[in-house]
This record gives C-alpha cells, structure tokens and sequence, in this order.
C-alpha cells in the first residue's frame, strides 16, 4: 500500500464524506480536511449531523447553528463555512422547497409530528441530513457553485453505510413521489465520481477492522471508498536493527547500563534497575511497531490509497488543524 502525500482534491470531487470508527479523530480529521481545501483559495462548507457539536470547540467556536456561519478564512483567500445540519430544520426546509408548506411544517412541529415521523421512518431523516449536503453541492450562483467542495462529517463506519445509502430505506417508505424522486436525486451524487467516502483509521485491530469492513459494505451498493485516512501516528523511537533486537531481547544490557552511569544524577536508582526498565520498554515498543506494521499490511490489501497524519502531542488547536489540513490535501506552493 502507497502512502499518497495528499487525498484526491481535484474541481470533480465536490462532496468529501468523512467516517471512521469512534475515538479515531474522524471529526478533527474532516474539520482539517476543510481547512486544507480552504488553504487552496477554496469556498468550503463544513457539515455535521450527529448533533455533537463536535466540530464548534475546534474552530474555537460556542456553537454551530443551523445557518451557514463563517468558522474560518485563509490567507489564499479560501473560506470554511460551516453548519449543523438539524433534523427538524432540513424537514421544514424540505416542505418549503417541494411542497411550500414551511407554514404547515411549523404547525407539525408543534404538534410532535416531526419527531413522530423520523422515528417511524428513520430512513426519512438520512435522506434529509444528507439532502442537505446533496443541496450544498448542486447550489449554483451566477453559473457557478457556491462552494467549491463540502466536507460532511458523518457517522461511526459502523453505521456510514447504511446512513449514505438513503434509496433502501426509502423503499420502504415511499416508492414514488417527491420523497423518493429526492433520495433518487441524493443517490445521483453520491454514486458519482463527484463524491468520495474517506475513512478514518488507527493502527489497530478494531479500527483497522471496522475500516476494512466498511470499505466491503460501501463497494456493495457502489459509493465510492475515497482515501484511508491514518490518524495519531507515532514513528518509531528506534532504528531497525535495534527494534529488531528488542523484540528478540538482545540489547546489550551492560552497554545501557554504562552509557545511563555518564547521564543518571547522583543518588537515583542503580543504573543496572534503570536499564532493565529500559529493555523493557524497548521491547514493548517494538512490539507495538510491529503490530502497526501488521495493521498496515491489512489496510494495504484493500487497496486505497492512504494518508497517515501523526499524532500531535501538543493536542488540537486551529494550528493544528491548518498543519493536518496541509498533510492531508498538500499546498500549491
């Protein structure tokens, strides 16, 4: 498996989904995404839909509203805009684009119907949450889109799949009419080449597995799988040869032992106790090393091509994000 310098961020590809399983960073990985669109001179729009608010604290921010707010400009003249998209929001904005009932929606609301109706039909409600980004991309002005390209901070891998394949749950709820001539629509877009489904991975097993699993389902109804995305890594602490030697247990004791009696101060534990707990840690990051590399191995034979973002110890700030938005879609310098 190569490792690209940068993800596919090319004018054909307006709509960027970003998933992964939790505690992987997806949400810092898409907020990071946007910025290294918007560091090209691109018009970006940022979406969240799991009503998290994950995104706000990045961009320093209290909180996303359902109104596109600007979140961030940058010096190449690019702009990230950003919104959480509202199940209730998108359903009155729906009423009123295909049926100019905003009125009508408003007195639903009232009446619970609302959350009466996305609960029966849950289909329903991830054909609004990604109908809005669908709307983000075709919105044209004076000829010309709106936004050069939109970030959609989706859910879990667990769940990615079935939350973009909004025409099978649909069936179930409407086989003619505007609801489903809208998920025929959505589907348009996200079969196409317009869209990319990036997928956000840690060097271990379960994120490694989850990942690969939703690369198989994503194929199975033909969305497009865009980049892997491996997040938080660490480089190894050691050459090689001396990780080699440290899984087999053969750094030479005596050798630390005497180069930490020239480093240690005065009246610490013996150089001898220091360097055991040394070899030991040694073997254990060998260990680890190698165990990443396995997981790289596994994630090679899905044969995505993949970015690898490192973790950065000094945590998540707008710096941070600029820096792992340039990893992720290079510079034009």
């Amino acid at each position: 498996m190569g490792t690209n310098r940068r993800i596919d961020v090319s004018p054909e590809v307006r709509l960027h989904v970003v998933s992964g399983k939790g505690g992987t960073g997806k949400t810092t990985v898409a907020a990071a995404l946007a910025l290294g669109l918007a560091a090209r001179g691109k018009k970006v729009l940022l979406l969240e839909v799991e009503g998290r608010q994950g995104l706000a604290p990045l961009f320093d921010a209290a909180s996303l509203s359902y109104s596109e707010t600007r979140v961030a400009l940058t010096p190449a003249g690019g702009e990230v805009h950003a919104v959480a998209v509202d199940v209730e929001q998108a359903l009155l904005e729906y009423l009123e684009m295909f049926y100019n009932l905003r009125r009508a929606g408003s007195a639903l609301r009232r009446m619970g119907a609302i959350d009466f109706a996305t609960t029966v039909a849950p289909g329903l409600r991830d054909v609004l949450l990604t109908g809005k980004a669908i709307e983000a991309v075709k919105r044209m002005k004076d000829g010309h889109p709106v936004f050069d390209a939109v970030v959609l901070d989706a859910p879990p891998t667990g769940r990615v799949t079935r939350f973009l394949n909004v025409s099978s749950d649909v069936a179930g709820i409407a086989r003619v009419g505007p609801i489903r001539a809208h998920a025929d629509s959505v589907m348009g877009v996200l079969r196409s080449p317009r869209t990319a489904v990036h997928l956000v991975a840690l060097l271990e097993e379960m994120p490694v597995q989850e990942t690969l699993d939703a690369i198989e389902s994503l194929r199975e109804v033909d969305l497009p799988v865009g980049s892997i995305i491996v997040n938080m890594i660490r480089r190894p602490l050691l050459t090689d040869t001396e990780l080699a030697a440290a899984r087999l247990g053969v750094l030479d004791h005596d050798q630390v032992t005497e180069q930490l009696l020239q480093v240690l101060p005065p009246h610490t534990q013996p150089a001898a106790v220091v360097a055991s707990a040394l070899l030991a840690e040694a073997a254990d990051h060998a260990m680890r090393v190698e165990q990443e590399d396995d997981q790289r191995l596994l994630l090679g034979r899905s044969g995505r091509p993949t970015v690898e973002l490192p973790f950065l110890s000094s945590g998540i700030d707008l710096g941070a994000l600029y820096e792992l938005g340039e990893l992720l879609c290079g510079s034009d310098d």
